[in-house]
């Protein structure tokens, strides 16, 4: 995990051969992200839209979504990803399936992905049975008495036994962890490492801790960006063929950070332009602060690697 200068360039280099074994046709695939809810029951400490913060409150109308979806259909995008803070009520469960059943009506041929937090085994199958074909759900820190004092509201066990719902469901499901959180040891990480291997997942991501100004960690600093590059290249190494992102929190913590992602084995870039602006500052994840990459930024990231834009989903 400290692995730094040369060590680090053969660590990424031999991320990136076992990534191009995996995927020879050296693809990126593009997502783009419509936020659909900051509305939040959670009360994770590490985040600005934890329950007990005082942001201002949104919830996207259906027409506004569709909207957004054939605006992304027609600018090229094929993945899209639906995300929103954890909000199980039936209302809300209902709202989001009607958007993606009616996004898959207009547009087949997107793939859907969803961010939704921990929900019951029939609203999985409802989303499911919508037309969502895959389902994130990051489990954060693996160890358990960490995860309980960072989320208070939730715990380990629910969170693995959400995942493992989601299988069940038939959804292709992405976890992964953050690192730098408050109180996490180095032990913590590589058995982070180890969890991600457990399941049969279809993505896996890691990223770094940034405080943001609304949550209870506003003035702890900010995690170690080279020890997460350092993590998702040992993922790729160990399960070469998963899907995993570059973040934008890896570029809100360090200038170059995206084209870092890529060099350590990522093939993943979600693109922010999907949420309308007037609301983008009101989903922090993590912080207002955070880059929201943009196609043009997307495509001058790609020139400076040998990898091209994907022109569909590559799972």
């Amino acid at each position: 995990m400290f692995l730094r200068n040369d060590d680090q360039k053969n660590l990424f280099a031999l991320a990136r051969e076992r990534r191009d074994d995996a995927f020879s046709m050296r693809q990126v695939e593009i997502r783009s992200v419509i936020e659909l809810s900051n509305i939040c029951r959670q009360m994770c400490r590490y985040c600005s839209m934890s329950r007990g913060s005082n942001i201002e409150r949104y919830t996207m109308d259906e027409c506004h979504v569709l909207e957004m979806a054939d605006f992304l259909y027609g600018c090229g995008r094929r993945v899209l990803l639906l995300q929103s803070g954890e909000n199980p009520s039936p209302n809300f469960v209902t709202f989001v399936e009607e958007c993606v059943r009616k996004i898959k009506a207009c547009h087949p041929k997107f793939v859907i992905i969803l961010c939704l937090g921990n929900l019951t085994m029939a609203q999985y199958q409802r989303l499911k049975d919508a037309g969502a074909e895959r389902y994130v759900l990051k489990f954060e820190t693996s160890n358990p008495e960490l995860y309980r004092a960072l989320k208070p509201s939730d715990t380990l066990k629910r969170r693995m036994e959400c995942l493992h719902l989601l299988q069940e469901v038939g959804f292709k499901v992405g976890s992964g962890n953050m690192v730098g959180l408050p109180g996490q040891t180095i032990d913590d990480i590589v058995d982070d490492l180890y969890l991600v291997g457990s399941d049969d997942l279809s993505m896996m991501s890691c990223t770094v801790f940034i405080p943001g100004e609304a949550c209870d960690f506003h003035k702890e600093p900010k995690g170690d960006v080279e020890m997460a590059l350092n993590f998702m290249a040992l993922m790729r190494i160990l399960y070469p063929k998963r899907l995993m992102p570059t973040t934008s929190a890896l570029e809100t913590a360090k200038h170059g950070g995206l084209l870092a992602g890529l060099e350590a084995g990522a093939n993943t870039i979600t693109i922010h332009d999907g949420t309308p602006p007037e609301l983008a500052d009101l989903f922090p994840i993590y912080t207002k602060k955070r880059i929201t990459p943009n196609a043009k930024f997307i495509e001058e990231l790609l020139t400076k690697t040998n990898l091209t834009i994907s022109t569909g989903p590559l799972v």
